[in-house]
């Protein structure tokens, strides 16, 4: 039986909440909700949905740098945006980030407890030990 292991890296999000931003289980990451943080000044850098998008999936790429992985061993992500209008744009900028590499996805519009942030993305990525 493998060990679960939960990573805090360095130069990432501080979770805003009782949560841990990622934890590794067997040969999968899975990565909490990430939004739109500056990891320079540990705060929230609202935008367009372009922008956000970008940050976001900055902040997923370095997690799950610091836990051995990367962008191409993503199997599944669930993106959540504020406004389904946003959703052409978010995937232009989603698009540079897995190429042909494509996870399975789903995407929703949905209410955040934080209604200036645009974008959300969580993600289970696949890396065997």
């Amino acid at each position: 039986m493998s060990e679960i292991q939960r990573i805090f890296p360095a130069n990432t999000p501080t979770p805003r909440g009782p949560y841990s931003p990622a934890v590794i289980a067997g040969d999968f990451i899975y990565v909490s909700g990430q939004g739109p943080v500056d990891t320079v000044t540990d705060t929230m850098s609202y935008g367009d949905i372009q922008h956000e998008t970008r940050l976001t999936l900055n902040n997923i790429k370095r997690i799950l740098e610091a836990a051995g992985a990367g962008m191409s061993n993503v199997v599944k992500c669930n993106v959540y945006l504020r406004d389904g209008n946003d959703f052409q744009a978010m995937n232009e900028v989603y698009r540079e980030y897995f190429g042909e590499q494509r996870p399975a996805r789903t995407t929703v519009a949905v209410a955040f407890a934080d209604p200036t942030m645009k974008v959300e993305i969580d993600c289970i990525a696949y890396c065997p030990r």
